[in-house]
């Protein structure tokens, strides 16, 4: 996710951000620019004659494609920041665990804080590879062997790591270490962190339904292709670059909406994921290491 100061109009303005859209849909603005200087030459030099007003036809499409378009980008943010909401209560809820568990544990069962403090964070870094359809481990820190062991041979990670947690808790419970009514107060953030990938889950196999998808895009093809037929007759060649510039624009709000819809990638707008996790790690660390 880029990191930057909305109030700087200029770093905005002239952001490398513009030159990634431009490299993406080059072979489109390409394709684009080619196809109105044809148009060009075949109705001016060649065949010399007058091209129909075809404004009145663009301004009802335009209307239309707007529409479409306002609808694209609402839906698509609406499910990255559903994402960025969820990966927020998931840092709230990893930081209430640890400070009720390090506050529940009494400083003799070093070995169970130490467990808790390596496992609560693998909470997240299981969860966002799980989201990217990674198997990577690197990440994540095993307080054991057998822990290492039923992570990696498992087929959904996070469900694991909770379940791994969650048995030594049920442990401390059977030792007498934690009483009923702690075990009651720390099920509320167990329960939570299943609510939160089944939530991100949900958002990541639900795409743009097809439909919908599919006639926002035709509707950009017919407007684009038929773009020139408005500009040639008055501004001619100049017409080019209108169209480039305008399908630019236009191409470029599908692009970002096709980004953002699923939130949990490596793209450029997507959520800081690998932030979030370093951060989660961090403060847990702090919590059980602060006496």
């Amino acid at each position: 996710m880029i990191q930057y100061n909305p109030k700087s109009w200029f770093s905005l303005i002239f952001d490398v951000y513009s030159r990634y859209v431009i490299r993406s849909l080059f072979p489109l603005i390409f394709f684009a620019g080619v196809l109105t200087a044809v148009l060009c030459f075949v109705f001016i030099d060649i065949m010399r004659i007058n091209i129909i007003d075809t404004k009145s036809f663009h301004s009802i499409l335009g209307v239309i494609l707007g529409l479409f378009l306002v609808l694209r980008t609402n839906t698509a943010y609406d499910r990255w920041w559903e994402g960025r909401k969820l990966w927020g209560k998931l840092v709230n809820d990893t930081r209430q665990l640890a400070i009720k568990i390090a506050t529940f544990i009494p400083e003799g069962k070093e070995e169970d804080r130490a467990f808790f403090e390596k496992m609560i964070p693998n909470i997240a870094f299981a969860m966002k590879h799980s989201l990217r359809n990674s198997k990577q481990v690197g990440e994540l820190d095993f307080h054991d062997e057998e822990s290492k062991r039923r992570i990696i041979d498992s087929t959904h990670r996070p469900n694991i790591v909770n379940k791994l947690v969650m048995e030594r808790i049920i442990n401390l419970h059977d030792d007498g270490v934690l009483s009923g009514d702690k075990l009651f107060i720390i099920d509320k953030e167990m329960k939570g962190f299943t609510d939160i990938i089944g939530a991100c889950e949900r958002i990541k196999n639900t795409p743009i339904p097809y439909s919908f998808s599919m006639f926002i895009k035709k509707f950009l093809f017919i407007y684009c292709i038929t773009l020139p037929m408005t500009f040639i007759g008055e501004f001619g060649y100049w017409s080019i670059i209108l169209v480039i510039v305008a399908f630019y624009f236009l191409m470029s709000v599908e692009l970002i909406s096709e980004e953002i819809e699923d939130p949990f990638g490596k793209d450029i707008n997507d959520l800081p994921l690998d932030e979030l996790c370093v951060k989660i790690r961090k403060n847990v660390k702090e919590i059980f290491n602060n006496k």
